[in-house]
């Protein structure tokens, strides 16, 4: 007698999901994309210039003025309030600073509300293409400070920190002396400040402020740049836009 095999029967895979798990897994898609859109949103907000349109410094009245120490003051002599910025012309976030807050800032110089006291530092020199861009960056701003204009000292600091001038960071290029010059020119320098930048006539003067500037800046606690500092406070300036509204 003879014995009939049986053939093992496959097990086929049967579908676990249903309806419902097909909604939640859509509502989950439509979730994330709403996350995601709001920080987009959120992101492009906070980086959004504050004050847009109004430019730099205008008031003829504001004045530029340069201390012992290569501090560069720019106010009316009687404003209400000075705050101290330490940045570096090659530093990206002091670029988003100026880029955010820069409008909000000349706005509150004209209106007699602030002056602001610049160090410019050199630390990051050694991430420029030419190993001391910093350095002669902040010696043109001082070539311009020296000329008592405010407003083209305004300009040309808002020019050195925009997206489209600001060297990058280990970057195969940065500008020449000739170049910032140009630049000084084009916001309103005149012939003397031009060949001053041109001739790197404060480049020792910058390095010595520079330096002296690190100190200063090691003093009030920050841990970098940029650093706003008010009645030797340090402002959470990039963590929050609003900051300048809230100055007294």
């Amino acid at each position: 007698m003879s014995t009939k095999k049986v053939k093992p029967v496959k097990a086929a895979p049967q579908a676990t999901s249903s309806r419902s798990t097909y909604i939640l897994g859509g509502l989950a898609v439509v979730v994330i994309a709403v996350i995601v859109i709001a920080g987009v949103l959120w992101s492009s907000n906070r980086s959004k210039p504050r004050n847009g349109g109004y430019g730099g410094v205008s008031n003829a009245a504001v004045q530029v003025t340069t201390d012992a120490a290569g501090v560069v003051r720019v106010g009316t002599p009687d404003a209400r309030t000075t705050i101290d910025l330490f940045e570096d012309p090659m530093c990206p976030y002091c670029g988003q600073l100026e880029h955010t807050n820069g409008q909000e800032v000349a706005q509150k110089i004209d209106e007699g509300a602030l002056a602001v006291r610049y160090h410019t530092l050199d630390f990051l020199n050694r991430l420029s293409a030419s190993g001391d861009y910093s350095t002669r960056a902040a010696g043109a701003l001082l070539c311009v400070a020296d000329s008592g204009n405010a407003i083209v000292y305004s300009a040309f600091h808002t020019a050195l920190f925009a997206p489209e001038n600001q060297p990058a960071e280990n970057g195969k290029s940065d500008h020449s002396n000739a170049d910032l010059a140009q630049m000084a020119k084009d916001a309103g320098a005149d012939d003397k400040t031009v060949t001053c930048i041109a001739d790197g006539a404060n480049v020792d003067r910058a390095a010595a402020a520079a330096q002296t500037g690190r100190q200063a800046l090691a003093a009030t606690g920050a841990a970098g740049t940029p650093a706003v500092i008010k009645d030797g406070t340090v402002i959470d300036a990039l963590g929050d836009p609003n900051w300048v509204s809230t100055l007294n």
